[in-house]
């Protein structure tokens, strides 16, 4: 894969644009958010407005459930109420929308693939479409009224692909950058993950708009896009596996487990 990505061109690159992207800051580290506003409008627009407001900031990672999610943000704890909103699960797919569709059988949908860098889904009269949670997935958090989430409680997904939620939760992102600031969380020692005690979870420093974010400081990524010849080799190359070390190809491959890559195009700043 680095060989190809090594012959790679300019147009085969997209820049994640600053409006739609956040910056997750934590004591070890940056974590890059890419937003999916056309798939969750209402809730990335409120997202990004808690984000401005500095509703995310000091409050602490309450949840890290083994091989499931990351969560966190309490109202409560800011002393507010955020209106909840109507859950966005899937949309209409409409002529203008771009879809990459992978060559293998999926056991959650129809037809999968990728919309603009983000792995999705279809059905199968190809009416709607929804994005997948893969690893790295952000959701949107929720009680059991289907429209009760509002952007103020969030999880990534730092296990195996839990499907299952797929149009079950909205889903609001992804992360592009710095996973490995979410995946090495400590475990919560209580039921399904929670911290138990006031003083357990890590705090977060903050969470910002990066078009909020001077140029100068902001991590200049690259993604890969996701509609060009190049990405449908790398999908090829991923199916079977030509590496010395593989013995039989495996013919196939998993939506949640084509591989994003994503490049630094200048120094990182000190994070």
């Amino acid at each position: 894969m680095g060989e190809l990505l090594a012959r790679s061109a300019p147009d085969d690159w997209r820049t994640p644009d600053a409006a739609n992207t956040l910056y997750l800051q934590l004591d070890s580290g940056r974590v890059v958010i890419e937003l999916a506003p056309d798939f969750a409008p209402h809730h990335v627009a409120a997202i990004r407005a808690l984000a401005r407001s500095h509703y995310y900031d000091g409050q602490k990672i309450g949840r890290v459930q083994d091989n499931f999610v990351v969560q966190w943000g309490d109202p409560a704890t800011k002393g507010i109420t955020v209106p909840a909103l109507a859950g966005e699960f899937s949309r209409p797919i409409t002529a203008a929308s771009s879809f990459t569709v992978l060559p293998d059988a999926d056991g959650y949908a129809p037809v999968v693939g990728f919309t603009n860098g983000f792995p999705a889904a279809r059905d199968a009269q190809g009416k709607t479409t929804w994005l997948a949670h893969c690893y790295g997935t952000l959701g949107v958090g929720r009680d059991i009224d289907a429209n009760s989430g509002s952007g103020a409680e969030l999880y990534v997904v730092i296990g195996h692909a839990p499907r299952q939620l797929d149009r079950n939760g909205t889903v609001a992102g992804r992360v592009v950058y710095g996973m490995e600031h979410l995946a090495a969380l400590p475990r919560g020692s209580g039921p399904l993950g929670f911290h138990e005690k006031p003083d357990e979870g890590v705090t977060i420093r903050s969470l910002r708009v990066a078009a909020d974010v001077a140029a100068t400081e902001r991590t200049p990524l690259e993604v890969l896009r996701t509609d060009t010849p190049l990405f449908a080799q790398l999908v090829e190359l991923r199916r079977n596996r030509a590496d010395e070390w593989y013995k039989v190809p495996a013919g196939y491959i998993d939506l949640c487990n084509v591989p994003l890559p994503v490049r630094v195009s200048a120094p990182t700043p000190p994070g």
